[in-house]
């Protein structure tokens, strides 16, 4: 009797010591799962520095010592959105800093010793309640001795993210820019990472608006059931090389963007399911409001129908339609399909199954997207509020001239 009830207490021991510790290894698990939570953004060497000498109070507007010992005036302006694009955001501090122009990041005796690394060339912006923001500084001079391109580092702390995480701006004129591009890639982290610059007498301007979480790593975001058709807002409308049909360069493989991109473009895409009665009325609205608009707008159709695909059959249907409806600036085009390689159309990212997708650009940055959007009057009078009220405030100030 005594070997059994021994036994059965060993066994009882055993059990209650088993599921101690799987307890307790889970537990283990469910707090380490906890401590190693990725950052937002995949870590930002620096970027911790944005809290050391940070103001407490701090403005849309910023105004570094480059702006006045500088060589070259730079003006980096903009608006800040939230991850749709479209929705201005609040509350966001950013950092920046850059270097001299020497390609140093030189301090002086104010700069905290702990910032040293960054230099005098810093500062933050806090954007308003419409998601403005504004720097003035001098234009970076690239690092002495190396090839990495002019450059501005930016820090974003937006008030619902424990961390802050960067985005690195490049210039499109610097001629290191291409060969860096290549190497590393095109990260468009928080919108394009590309600096278009435009003129003001001897004041380079760049607007640049930032989209929040635009391809940051691990960044929270909603599930949402929309249709997805074409590039996200705030990322670069890409070169690709359709066949004009009809328009200004007809019989040509025009690039849209390439040729036509400094101002607003509309790049309409039609797939696989062509409704030619509401197409057609988009086709004269477009072409109307490019008439109107004369130098400031290029809109072009792109069908992209992959189903009993003739080239020579889509030239001449689209011919005949730009001769049906009389069309005086609309580019009709078309490719293969929006999956083709060749004409790098499936650059755009268009899904073909849905009616139709609205890309418009500025600068040859995409600030506004539609999808399935349907030939009204309410519609027609959208395209247009989108044009007006994403002009910016230097829409009509010259680039200046680069290869």
């Amino acid at each position: 009797m005594n070997r059994i009830m021994n036994f059965l207490l060993f066994i009882f021991l055993l059990q209650f010591l088993t599921s101690c510790n799987g307890q307790t290894k889970s537990n283990a698990v469910t707090q380490q799962n906890t401590t190693t939570q990725k950052s937002v953004g995949g870590g930002c060497e620096g970027c911790e520095l944005m809290y050391v000498g940070m103001p407490k109070q701090i403005l849309s507007e910023h105004i570094s010592l480059g702006w006045t010992e500088g060589k070259q005036k730079l003006i980096l302006t903009g608006k800040v959105f939230q991850l749709d694009g479209k929705t201005p955001a609040s509350d966001v501090i950013i950092y920046y800093w850059h270097t001299d122009d020497n390609g140093l990041y030189s301090s002086n005796a104010e700069t905290p010793k702990q910032a040293m690394e960054h230099g005098k060339l810093r500062g933050w912006v806090k954007i308003d309640k419409s998601g403005n923001y504004t720097i003035k500084t001098s234009r970076p001079t690239a690092y002495p001795n190396d090839n990495i391109p002019q450059h501005i580092h930016l820090s974003v702390k937006e008030p619902d993210i424990s961390n802050e995480y960067y985005a690195d701006l490049y210039f499109d004129d610097d001629p290191l820019y291409l060969n860096h591009k290549k190497k590393y890639g095109k990260l468009d982290r928080a919108g394009t990472e590309i600096l278009r610059i435009v003129l003001d007498s001897n004041i380079q301007i760049a607007e640049h608006n930032i989209v929040l979480g635009l391809n940051i790593p691990d960044y929270p975001t909603k599930n949402k059931a929309d249709i997805q058709s074409g590039l996200k807002i705030g990322e670069d409308q890409p070169s690709f090389m359709p066949f004009h049909a009809f328009g200004p360069d007809k019989g040509t493989r025009t690039c849209p963007v390439c040729k036509y991109g400094r101002y607003h473009g509309i790049v309409y895409f039609v797939g696989d399911n062509p409704n030619w009665d509401e197409i057609k009325k988009w086709l004269r609205q477009l072409d109307n409001e490019s008439v109107i608009r004369e130098k400031y707008l290029k809109a072009y159709f792109v069908y992209g129908n992959s189903k009993n695909y003739n080239k020579q059959t889509r030239q001449t249907e689209l011919e005949k339609i730009g001769k049906e409806l009389r069309l005086q600036k609309i580019a009709l085009t078309f490719v293969p399909s929006f999956a083709d390689t060749e004409s790098e159309a499936n650059l755009n990212k268009v899904n073909a199954s849905v009616e139709n997708t609205f890309i418009i650009y500025r600068h040859r940055t995409i600030v506004d997207k539609y999808v399935n959007l349907k030939p009204t009057e309410q519609n027609f009078k959208l395209i247009a509020e989108t044009l007006d009220k994403t002009k910016g405030n230097y829409f009509d100030l010259n680039e200046p001239k680069h290869e």
